[in-house]
């Protein structure tokens, strides 16, 4: 028995696993009501890292500062991210299984943790010069290279959420 395996056994076996599993079977519309919830998490992710990551790089709202977008803007992703965590966990808590033993939610996990450490790092980034085109040039490149990654990030996240129930597709 694989270390993976008595892991996602034992979780299924808790106490919340069977709360999970019970409400996810139980409540009428509990399902679509979570992933709904967790979709519009992720547009409030998406829309202010898209956002950010573009000012910063100069091709969308250039009338606003960086540090005011940032500041009105983040509050939107971590709520997004904490909505995300608390609908995704009871699908995760349920049926951990099919997620544990899936290298699509491994892909989408690692990438999630990443785009999350980075996307505070640009935040931060940007909350330090009041405009991104009179900063150093080593902070303005700085800066991009980070609107970059966390863009290409997010839009992984976003793919490999979709992917994870064809994942066999993927992975014969």
């Amino acid at each position: 028995m694989s270390d993976d395996f008595a892991l996602a056994q034992m979780l299924a076996d808790s106490w919340p696993g069977n709360l999970a599993e019970y409400l996810l079977t139980s409540v009428p519309g509990m399902p679509p009501i979570l992933q709904t919830i967790h979709l519009l998490s992720v547009c409030a992710i998406m829309a202010s890292a898209v956002f950010v990551s573009l000012r910063i790089l100069g091709l969308a709202v250039p009338s606003q500062e960086v540090p005011e977008m940032v500041r009105r803007l983040q509050a939107w992703n971590w709520t997004g991210v904490a909505g995300a965590f608390v609908s995704g966990i009871w699908f995760v808590i349920a049926r951990p299984d099919r997620y544990f033993d899936n290298p699509v939610f491994q892909i989408k996990f690692i990438v999630l943790l990443i785009a999350i450490f980075l996307t505070l790092a640009l935040y931060r980034a940007g909350n330090r010069v009041l405009a991104i085109d009179s900063s150093s040039s080593a902070h303005r490149l700085l800066c991009r290279v980070l609107a970059v990654l966390v863009l290409l990030l997010w839009v992984t996240v976003l793919l490999a959420g979709r992917w994870i129930a064809y994942a066999e597709y993927l992975f014969w």
